[in-house]
């Protein structure tokens, strides 16, 4: 195996994980959508974590219903977890 091409499967790897993050950014309004007409998402699905994420946390986003739900992923939401869907108050 040559030594460049171990560099080259690194860079296709993060190209191709970074258009899928660039990817589900871009499809969160359509998954807001369709979480309101139907079930809830898994936290799963959305990436959620009990930790603040980059200064984003739950209790900072439109969709974070007090004490502790929120109003597109599905279970126990901590005031100061994030995921994918994450969006600013207005």
């Amino acid at each position: 195996m040559d030594k460049r091409s171990k560099p080259q499967a690194r860079r296709a790897f993060l190209q191709r994980t970074g258009l899928q993050v660039a990817g589900l950014a871009a499809l969160a309004p359509f998954a807001v959508a369709t979480a309101r007409a139907q079930d809830k998402l898994a936290p799963e699905m959305v990436m959620y974590q009990n930790e603040p994420k980059e200064g984003q946390r739950c209790s900072g986003c439109q969709h974070f219903q007090p004490p502790n739900a929120c109003a597109i992923v599905n279970g126990n939401i901590s005031p100061d977890g994030w995921c994918a869907v994450w969006a600013a108050k207005g």
